[in-house]
């Protein structure tokens, strides 16, 4: 599902369901991450990081560990851009070459409502009417959710350019729907704040995908070399 929203020169893993077979150990430096967490995340960690490793074995990269940095970004080995999602049942990483792309963001999130007071915190005003609108014509999906899913993909895209935090409230995003599938688009981030500099040029905007499927949304934004 991730794979159909990023360019080819990205490699994707994913997982579905419960069942803990298969998945890579932790290493060590992980299993210190994760030594007081609850079954639930634990377990989130590992399969997660699993799938990151799987990925870095397509790129015929060493399996290293994938340890957390400021704010909680995960570090990747040195000539790699990365992002990684997790949700109740769904994990997935994807990686990429630095000289394939500056940065790249995925969020997969269940296919529901935002809970009460979640979407007021979250989109600007703007956004919360074309959302109204979306839902009038397209009932099908959750554009609140996809939204908010959006909005991470953006902030996990934004942060290893710039190592500074974007609030929600700071990128404008306006989705799309594909005429010839309702329940896949495209996303335009308009920047707030100044944006990155990337290759000498400062972006205003990031570009992405999603999709809803699984009963999942998921999003995915890639920010090009130059």
């Amino acid at each position: 599902m991730i794979d159909e929203l990023l360019p080819d020169s990205v490699v994707t893993v994913e997982a579905h369901g419960r069942d803990d077979a298969g998945h890579l150990p932790l290493y060590p430096e992980e299993e210190e991450l994760v030594a007081l967490a609850v079954p639930k995340r634990r377990r989130e960690f590992t399969v997660v990081r699993s799938c990151a490793r799987r990925a870095m074995e397509k790129l015929d990269v060493p399996a290293q560990p994938v340890l957390s940095g400021e704010r909680g970004a995960p570090r990747w080995p040195a000539g790699l851009v990365g992002s990684m999602t997790h949700c109740d049942g769904y994990a997935a990483a994807a990686l990429a070459r630095a000289t394939d792309l500056a940065s790249l963001g995925i969020d997969a999130e269940p296919d529901g409502p935002l809970p009460d007071g979640v979407l007021a915190a979250v989109a600007l005003p703007a956004e919360a009417r074309r959302l109204r609108l979306l839902a009038e014509e397209r009932p099908g999906v959750h554009w609140d959710r996809l939204l908010f899913s959006a909005k991470e993909s953006v902030y996990k895209a934004w942060f290893p350019l710039t190592g500074k935090w974007l609030d929600f409230l700071e990128a404008d995003i306006e989705i799309s729907v594909s005429p010839g599938d309702p329940r896949r688009g495209t996303l335009r981030a308009t920047l707030l704040v100044p944006g990155p500099t990337v290759a000498g040029r400062r972006l205003t905007h990031f570009d992405g995908r999603w999709i809803a499927r699984h009963h999942l949304v998921a999003t995915a934004v890639a920010v090009p070399p130059a």
